[in-house]
C-alpha cells in the first residue's frame, strides 16, 4: 500500500496528465498546488502554504528543475513550463532535494528512555565495546563523546528502554552520499552518489525528488513524433493482465510501438556469456553482471580497481534501444521501468531519449483513464523467452548467463561459484574486496542494487 509521500507524489503526476489531455496545463499549472491544498483542507505539513510550496517544486521537478532553478519565486510556474518545453536538455542528475521539503532530521544518537530500570546486570554497560554507558542514580546514561551507534545495547536491554533515532535518508545511503550542510538540510554529493534510489524511497518527507522527463515525453506524442515505448521485464509484476494488455495500454496512450526488453536481455544474455567464456579462458578470475547501473555506479566511483571485472557487454535496454533504433531511425526511444539509476545510465546511451518509470507510467495511464483489463493483448511479434524475462529477479541473470554458458565446448562441467549482490548495502564493498582476493573461490558475481532484483526497484507501483 502506497504511504503518504507516495499518495501525493502520484496524486500530482494525474493531474498533471488530466490537465495536460485536457489542454489546460499551461493555463492551470498555477492553479495545481492550490487545487491539491484548497483552503480549509488538513495540511500535511505545519500548514497549506508550506504544503503549497512544496507541490510547487514538486510541479518544478516534474518538468526536469531542481527547486534551486527556482531563483526568482514571483515567476510563474507556465514560463517554467514553455521553457523547459522549448528546451532539449535533460537533467544532468536524476534526483534532487527540496530543502522546503526536507525536515532537517536530528542527528543519528543512542537514546536512554524513561524505561530504563537501572538493573543490577547492567548489560547495556558491560556490552558498550567503548565503554560509553555509565548507570549513575539508576538510571543509564551515554556519553556521547564515546559513542559510536554501533547499537549493541540496543540489543541486550530486557526492558527495551534504549532507542536509536536515524536519519532515514542518510542511514539507508550505502555510500555516504547524502548528508546535512550547515544549515541542517539534506545535500548530495554526486560525486559519491550511485543513483540507487534508497533515500527517495526512505524519506518520510519526501524531499527527495525525481527530476522527471515525463512532460517531455507526452509534448513529443503530440507533436505527431514517433515515439517507441521499451518495457522492461518487471513490468509484468507491476501492472495487471499480462504485458500483451499493458502494450496495447501503452499504445492506446500515444506511443508508436512498444518492444520488450526481454530481448535485449536474450541478447545480453548471449554476449555476456561469450565475454565470460573469453575472459575465463584468458586466465581472469571472475567477472561480474553489468545489467544494474547503480552496481556499476558503486564500482566505478567507490571500488574502481575493480572495474577490470565488471562485464563490457552492453545492458538489456541498450540492446532493445538498438531493436528500436533499427526498426524506427528517426523515433525517440523511451525506456520505462522501476529504476532511477537508469535516467542516469540513458545519459550516457545513445540508444536511449527518455527514461519513464512504473509510477509515471501508471500516471500516464490513470490520467488518460485508460483500464488495461479493457483493452485487447498486444500481438507479439515474437515474445521473449522466459529465461530473459527472468532477469527482473535476482538471480535470473546468472541462471540465464550460466545455461547459455552450459552450452559452449569445454564448459560442459564447468563449476560457476557465485556471489549474489542483492540489494547494495554498505557492506557491499567488503564482500566485493572478499571476492577480489586470491583465496575466494567466485568466479562470478551478480550485482543488483534492489533487494529482490529490479522487482523492487524505488519507482516501483508494487513493493
Amino acid at each position: 500500500m502506497a504511504n503518504g509521500s507516495e499518495r501525493m507524489r502520484r496524486e500530482v503526476m494525474i493531474r498533471v496528465v488530466r490537465e495536460f489531455m485536457e489542454g489546460t496545463l499551461e493555463e492551470n499549472i498555477d492553479r495545481l498546488p492550490i487545487l491539491v491544498r484548497p483552503k480549509g483542507s488538513q495540511p500535511s505539513r505545519c500548514c497549506i502554504y508550506h504544503d503549497r510550496e512544496v507541490l510547487r517544486y514538486r510541479l518544478l521537478a516534474l518538468m526536469g528543475y531542481e527547486p534551486a532553478d527556482d531563483v526568482d519565486e514571483s515567476r510563474s510556474l507556465k514560463e517554467y513550463l514553455q521553457e523547459a518545453m522549448a528546451s532539449d536538455e535533460l537533467p544532468p542528475h536524476p534526483i534532487t532535494v527540496c530543502e522546503s521539503a526536507c525536515n532537517g532530521c536530528p542527528n543519528s544518537k543512542i537514546n536512554i528512555t524513561s524505561n530504563c530500570q537501572g538493573c543490577f546486570a547492567r548489560p547495556c554497560m558491560f556490552t558498550c565495546p567503548k565503554g560509553a554507558i555509565t548507570v549513575e542514580n539508576q538510571r543509564a546514561t551515554v556519553d556521547y563523546a564515546k559513542c559510536i551507534k554501533c547499537g549493541k545495547c540496543l540489543t541486550v536491554c530486557p526492558f527495551n528502554a534504549i532507542l536509536k533515532t536515524t536519519v532515514p535518508c542518510e542511514e539507508i545511503c550505502p555510500v555516504g552520499a547524502i548528508r546535512k550542510n550547515a544549515e541542517g538540510v539534506a545535500e548530495i554529493n554526486f560525486n559519491r552518489c550511485i543513483f540507487c534510489g534508497k533515500c527517495f524511497v526512505k524519506c518520510p518527507f519526501g524531499a527527495i525528488l525525481e527530476r522527471s522527463q515525463l512532460l517531455k515525453i507526452l509534448y513529443a506524442i503530440r507533436s505527431g513524433k514517433q515515439v517507441v515505448a521499451l518495457v522492461a521485464p518487471s513490468a509484468e509484476a507491476q501492472f495487471p493482465g499480462g504485458i500483451e494488455r499493458l502494450f496495447s495500454a501503452i499504445v492506446k496512450a500515444g506511443f508508436t510501438d512498444v518492444i520488450e526488453v526481454a530481448l535485449g536481455a536474450e541478447m545480453t544474455t548471449e554476449n555476456e556469456a561469450r565475454e565470460y567464456a573469453e575472459k575465463i579462458h584468458d586466465g581472469q578470475k571472475l567477472m561480474t553482471t553489468s545489467c544494474c547501473p547503480a552496481y556499476v555506479e558503486l564500482v566505478r566511483k567507490h571500488y574502481p580497481d575493480f572495474l577490470q571485472y565488471v562485464s563490457t557487454t552492453p545492458s538489456p535496454m541498450k540492446y532493445a534501444g538498438k531493436i528500436a533504433r533499427e526498426k524506427y531511425p528517426e523515433a525517440l526511444n523511451v525506456f520505462i521501468g522501476p529504476c532511477i539509476a537508469k535516467r542516469d545510465e540513458a545519459l550516457h546511451a545513445d540508444e536511449i531519449d527518455f527514461v519513464l518509470t512504473f509510477e509515471e507510467l501508471g500516471a500516464i495511464l490513470s490520467g488518460m483513464k485508460i483500464d488495461i483489463m479493457a483493452q485487447e493483448p498486444w500481438p507479439l511479434p515474437r515474445p521473449a523467452s522466459a529465461k530473459a524475462r527472468n532477469y527482473m529477479k535476482s538471480c535470473g541473470v546468472t541462471e540465464a548467463v550460466l545455461d547459455d554458458l552450459m552450452q559452449k565446448e569445454g564448459f560442459e562441467n564447468f563449476q560457476l561459484h557465485t556471489e549474489f549482490i542483492d540489494g547494495i548495502e554498505r557492506k557491499t564493498l567488503g564482500r566485493l574486496r572478499m571476492c577480489a582476493s586470491d583465496k575466494s573461490p567466485v568466479n562470478f558475481v551478480e550485482g543488483m542494487s534492489c533487494t529482490g532484483g529490479c522487482v523492487g526497484g524505488p519507482c516501483s507501483l508494487v513493493k
